[in-house]
């Protein structure tokens, strides 16, 4: 808390839409707002918080890495240390809810972390950023955020990284956590959240050097051909995630190739739906998810395949074996 009395909240920047802003009216957007800019711009935050405002990267989503996010994670420790209240992540969206979920798992803090972006640039009409920023720290400043974890703000809304997705290409309501909805709102500068998890689930502990194994991400699509699977090499993969049809269904035709990657490397399945859980004894078809049990593939459950693929990263690099792979996915449906 700091000497006003008001929480104190960080706001570290990635860059990303709401960072950017035309430099001449009715032209494309440029990424050359810095954190000090979206606090200036946003007076009211000084009512909320007392703001530290940090620029940490100012590139567009799809080019944050895993290093980038450990980058974050030790800045927020360290924030924590110093006695800061809450901590806002503004960054694209594109990839938004892969970092969350990233933060999610790696910082062990009770301290609210929220993470935020924007649709629109601040050059056009209904630009949303500000709103989404305000929304943000007005979370990260409360108490009903403290041990959470990870948090995704958007729209007004308040979402759990584990279940939330960028569903929208263009629209502002992009963010949607299709299982159970968003936990809580903002409404006139208060904070409600009706809806906490029971338990956080499992945290992971890794140095700020680690290089994350890689893992393959590859979805089935109609007429499916066993050449891709069959490229995914341990010379290059450690792992795979393979996005399957509906509940866990596979063609006939690539059933010995996705025998052949089991036994190569750990290798999850999950729906391309993105939505839903993947079923372990319902099907017995050429096809079904036995044959793919049959084969060593692991259930991802209830997490879709982008989230999937940064569990699996995330537990190769801590040297999990198959069965407990299998146990921490089951552990994200409780």
């Amino acid at each position: 808390m700091s000497s006003t009395s008001l929480p104190v909240v960080a706001i570290l920047a990635l860059g990303g839409t709401i960072a950017a802003a035309p430099a001449v009216a009715g032209k494309p957007a440029t990424m050359d707002l810095n954190a000090d800019d979206l606090v200036r711009a946003l007076p009211a935050l000084a009512k909320l918080a007392e703001i530290r405002a940090e620029t940490v990267r100012r590139v567009g989503s799809a080019d944050l890495s895993f290093a980038d996010v450990f980058a974050v994670v030790e800045r927020i420790r360290a924030l924590a240390a110093e006695g800061v209240d809450g901590v806002v992540v503004t960054q694209g969206t594109d990839t938004l809810e892969e970092t969350a979920f990233l933060l999610d798992r790696l910082v062990e803090l009770d301290l609210p972390v929220v993470v935020t972006g924007a649709m629109r640039h601040t050059g056009v009409p209904g630009a949303d950023g500000p709103a989404n920023l305000l929304a943000a720290v007005t979370v990260a400043a409360s108490a009903e955020a403290r041990g959470t974890g990870a948090l995704v703000v958007s729209n007004d809304e308040i979402h759990l990284a584990r279940f939330v997705r960028k569903g929208h290409a263009t629209s502002t309501a992009t963010f949607q956590s299709p299982f159970l909805g968003p936990v809580g709102w903002v409404a006139e500068r208060r904070v409600r959240m009706p809806l906490v998890p029971r338990h956080r689930g499992r945290l992971f502990h890794l140095s700020p050097g680690t290089t994350l194994p890689q893992v393959a991400l590859l979805k089935f699509s109609f007429d499916d051909t066993p050449r891709l699977i069959e490229l995914i090499s341990p010379d290059s993969f450690h792992g795979a995630v393979i996005e399957t049809y509906g509940a866990g269904h596979t063609s006939q035709r690539v059933l010995d190739a996705l025998a052949g990657l089991a036994a190569r490397m750990p290798t999850v399945f999950a729906s391309r739906t993105g939505v839903g859980e993947v079923h372990q004894s319902s099907c017995d078809f050429p096809g079904s998810e036995l044959r793919l049990l049959e084969r060593s593939l692991i259930p991802a459950v209830a997490l879709d395949g982008l989230k999937s693929r940064l569990l699996l990263a995330l537990l190769l690099a801590e040297g999990a074996d198959r069965v407990a792979i299998r146990a921490a996915f089951e552990e994200f449906a409780r």
